[in-house]
């Protein structure tokens, strides 16, 4: 399964609602951006399509209504990476890592030699071959986030959930992931849907961003049209201009606030008194 369409969904905690009716469809190989301030629900839209949270409308996975789907089914279809995972104590980056396979076990089967081989490509292409037999609790918060992304794609999943995937991230690793990414969805088909905070890199890898504020869709369509310095002033409440790649993708940079220097009678004084000071005889 690899395409996604989401038809007036709405989901929150219990009585309050966070996402009020998102309607938005990611096609198959295609990568869908979900940017928004902070507290906007980007968080909960993905946990709605996971099914970790109770929600109204649809959600519809390769023309297939996801409520109809069964637990392990739905697991196989979607692989979603939380931003603050929680990692289960005494395991290895392998042994997490094999989780991801779990999907495709029956009931007292175990991982098989296709299993153990696909783990170990997932750790070589997020550079942890040479941690697999670290303990969890050992990494770095980087190397957190990557063994869940090796999890996920250890999964195999047709869709795939990030949130926030470059948290904690050096630049070099953050672009090496969302590259790794790139080439999944081009050379196998994998649809992605992502939150990124880092509005640059959601135009340079995302082919469609939808725009959310207080739970709702304000703006979508390419990245061009979405990142606009009105929008995000608006939205973000934030002075940026939108400049050009080389690539022709938006480029998304602060701009510091004016400062307008006062004169300071302290200094002046104090230049008055300097030997090259202009003195009235």
């Amino acid at each position: 399964m690899s395409t996604l369409e989401l038809r007036e969904v709405s989901a929150g905690y219990r009585d309050r609602t966070v996402v009020s009716g998102v309607t938005v469809t990611a096609g198959r190989g295609s990568w869908l951006a979900i940017i928004g301030p902070n507290g906007a629900g980007k968080s909960t839209l993905l946990k709605a399509v996971a099914g970790l949270v109770q929600c109204t409308g649809e959600v519809v996975l390769d023309g297939r209504p996801a409520a109809g789907l069964g637990h392990r089914e739905r697991a196989r279809a979607v692989g979603y990476a939380p931003q603050s995972p929680e990692l289960p104590e005494g395991l290895t980056v392998t042994d997490y890592v094999l989780l991801g396979r779990t999907p495709h076990l029956g009931p007292l089967a175990r991982e098989s030699g296709r299993d153990l081989r696909i783990v170990r490509d997932a750790l070589a292409r997020l550079d942890l071959d040479g941690l697999a037999g670290r303990s969890l609790r050992t990494l770095s918060g980087g190397e957190r986030q990557r063994a869940v992304l090796a999890r996920v794609l250890a999964q195999q999943a047709g869709l795939l959930l990030l949130d926030e995937p470059t948290t904690g991230l050096d630049i070099g690793h953050a672009q090496a992931l969302l590259d790794l990414v790139d080439r999944l969805r081009r050379d196998e088909g994998v649809t992605v849907v992502s939150t990124l905070h880092d509005l640059t890199l959601a135009a340079q890898y995302a082919d469609q961003v939808v725009l959310v504020d207080q739970g709702r869709v304000v703006a979508a369509g390419v990245p061009g049209r979405v990142l606009t310095p009105e929008l995000l002033a608006t939205h973000y409440d934030a002075r940026v201009s939108v400049l050009t790649a080389p690539d022709g993708s938006p480029v998304v940079a602060p701009v510091r606030r004016e400062v307008v220097a006062e004169a300071d009678p302290v200094s002046e004084a104090t230049a008055a008194l300097r030997p090259d000071s202009t003195v009235d005889q």
